[in-house]
């Protein structure tokens, strides 16, 4: 069993470290902790840019463990679904959950899709785990995989997130297939048909 803390650690190590794209929503970033987040966490003080990057690895996985994966419950959905969840939930907050519930009402469950994780969310995944316990985990990677496309379909300015310039796969969908078992990644040339029609 992987402890939560060592997936903090991969989570905190797949994110990198300084960053401030203007095209990111989130703003200022390090180690995948943002100015915005940072803010929301610090509410009485003057947060700023020198104030992320001054953050260290530790003060990002104390950050995850409480607030991405304690807080949200993760650790009441099954084990497996653990590693994919918590690193989505630090990528897009509660629309990690919100996948996992669109996900679950494709499954036949009557699930209120509200980005939070209460006994009926829970309920509803371990039902569907016990039910395909050998695809629960991958589905779920291919509906966040489809998420990013969404995004980027819908946000010219975030394409460059989902596809690279030489129009490869960019960094948010080399992220989703990284918990997707590799028999279900999409081929070069898939990729490309799924991004062809951005300019």
């Amino acid at each position: 069993m992987t402890s939560v803390q060592n997936l903090a650690e991969q989570i905190v190590a797949r994110e990198g470290g300084f960053v401030n794209d203007p095209d990111d929503p989130g703003g200022a970033t390090n180690f995948g902790v943002t100015l915005h987040t940072l803010r929301r966490l610090r509410p009485h003080q003057q947060v700023c840019v020198d104030d992320v990057r001054a953050l260290t690895r530790d003060d990002a996985v104390t950050i995850y463990v409480e607030h991405y994966f304690t807080r949200p419950r993760i650790g009441d959905l099954p084990e497996p679904l653990w590693a994919t969840v918590f690193d989505m939930y630090v990528n897009a907050g509660a629309n990690a959950v919100r996948i996992l519930q669109r996900l679950l009402n494709e499954m036949g469950q009557d699930v209120t899709v509200d980005g939070v994780i209460g006994p009926q969310t829970i309920a509803a995944t371990h039902w569907a785990f016990d039910m395909a316990p050998n695809h629960m985990v991958d589905a779920y990677g291919i509906a966040r995989r489809d998420y990013y496309y969404r995004i980027a379909d819908q946000r010219p300015a975030s394409r460059k997130f989902a596809r690279r310039r030489d129009g490869g796969k960019g960094g948010w969908i080399i992220r989703a297939e990284e918990f997707i078992s590799p028999r279900y990644h999409l081929t070069d040339a898939q990729h490309r048909a799924r991004t062809g029609a951005w300019a």
